[in-house]
């Protein structure tokens, strides 16, 4: 029994149920749209219509009200059908988590209620480097006529193409870091399908330029005011999806061996499904998603700790930023998730690769696509390097230095965005 299978609390019991018939349609052709590149529009769609985009708004906003923990698990069996469909929504949480976390005013309320009935936001943090080596370029000033305008180019813009709304880093004239959501419909506004990694393929990952985009307001947020778990929420969101892709590998990975008519000269059986080194293998690789999704559940209780208190003090009008037991549930997630990170990444590289070795050539072969698996895990292990997580726990652990107190030596400004920065 994975992790995943260990019987939940009854409301994300609920709560999944009427999505799993949804995420099943969405499987039936995932690998055909992935092989073909084609966008997934109208999944997309079918998961709006089963309310999916409202699980993290407030029941008293009109919303699904699920925890964080239940998004994350939610996200993994999306995954497992398809895991680009699920980072196309990465973005899209993020922004409802930071306006729900925020004053809670009425524009927040109305804004999250039209994400909620189907405004999927995409992302606009990173670029690709640049001659100085500043980390953002974009510009953000202002307009004498009121509101903002933006502009710049990003790249690593995961769901942009699917994306009515666009959340856009930027610098501005104080040299401040804010965040401006941009109507992705602006005539000034070019989104480029142009991603070029070799896995993720058809999650809107690439290009977006702004070039003097007009934004009210309203939709332009200091970046230091956004909510402070949100390095933990970007990691653990790769997380679901990878575990995701792990639990796929196992499973296209026991098909592709049951189907197999004829073992090797050098095996110990005629009939490859009886062949104790094959099933070996087979067992290898349960252990590892196994591991992946162990490590994966565990961390999710110490951001759903941080989240609850986070919203407890933002219920009470304290300021979070000066609360002890934040701070400490902050630093202890923020560990969590940085040794769950390492576990779940080897051990989904590592199965993705091994299962290879309980079939013959033939599982090489397009029409079964097992390399897909071991494609997008090894895109999505790339975006955050766990080798920096590593340090950064074990200077915890030795000499007792906060991962919150980091800062980004290459950053052009105030804190580090590694967390919240990639595709």
């Amino acid at each position: 029994m994975c992790p995943s299978e260990i019987p939940a609390d009854d409301r994300y019991d609920e709560l999944i149920a009427p999505l799993r018939p949804v995420i099943e349609r969405i499987g039936l052709d995932a690998f055909e749209r992935e092989r073909d590149e084609r966008l997934a529009t109208e999944q997309l769609g079918w998961l709006v219509e089963a309310g999916f985009a409202r699980w993290r708004t407030p029941e008293d906003w009109g919303g699904v009200g699920a925890r964080l923990s239940d998004l994350f698990r939610a996200v993994a069996e999306i995954a497992e059908v398809d895991p680009n469909l699920a980072h196309v929504w990465r973005n899209h949480f993020s922004f409802v988590e930071d306006r729900v976390h925020a004053d809670g005013g009425a524009a927040d309320r109305d804004l999250v209620a039209r994400l909620g009935g189907g405004e999927v936001v995409g992302g606009g943090w990173s670029e690709t480097p640049n001659a100085t080596g500043e980390r953002i370029t974009t510009t953000a000033r202002r307009d004498p006529d009121g509101g903002w305008r933006i502009s710049g180019a990003k790249f690593y813009s995961t769901g942009s193409v699917y994306a009515r709304w666009i959340t856009v880093m930027a610098i501005d004239e104080a040299g401040e870091q804010v965040v401006a959501l941009v109507d992705a419909e602006d005539p000034d506004v070019v989104v480029g399908d142009d991603w070029d990694g070799f896995g993720q393929r058809i999650t809107g990952s690439g290009s977006v330029r702004y070039t003097d985009v007009h934004v009210p307001d309203e939709r332009v947020h200091p970046f230091a005011t956004r909510y402070p778990y949100q390095e933990q929420y970007y990691q653990t969101f790769m997380h679901a999806i990878l575990v995701g892709i792990g639990r796929a590998a196992l499973r296209d990975g026991v098909a592709a061996l049951r189907a197999r008519a004829r073992g090797h000269h050098n095996g110990t059986e005629a009939r490859p499904t009886h062949d104790p080194e094959l099933l070996g293998v087979v067992g290898t690789v349960a252990a590892r998603v196994y591991a992946a999704d162990a490590a994966f559940v565990a961390s999710l209780r110490s951001i759903d700790d941080t989240v609850d208190r986070h919203a407890e003090l933002r219920a009470t009008g304290a300021d979070p930023a000066g609360d002890e037991t934040l701070t400490g549930l902050l630093e202890r997630s923020w560990i969590t998730v940085a040794q769950a990170q390492t576990v779940v990444t080897d051990s989904v590289l590592d199965a993705t690769t091994v299962v290879f070795d309980a079939l013959g050539s033939s599982g090489t072969f397009r029409a079964i696509g097992l390399d897909r698996h071991w494609r997008n895990a090894r895109t999505l292990s790339s975006h955050n390097p766990r080798v920096h997580k590593r340090r950064i726990v074990g200077d915890h652990l030795v000499n007792g230095a906060s991962p919150l107190d980091r800062r980004d030596p290459t950053a052009a400004a105030a804190p580090s965005t590694a967390g919240a920065t990639s595709a």
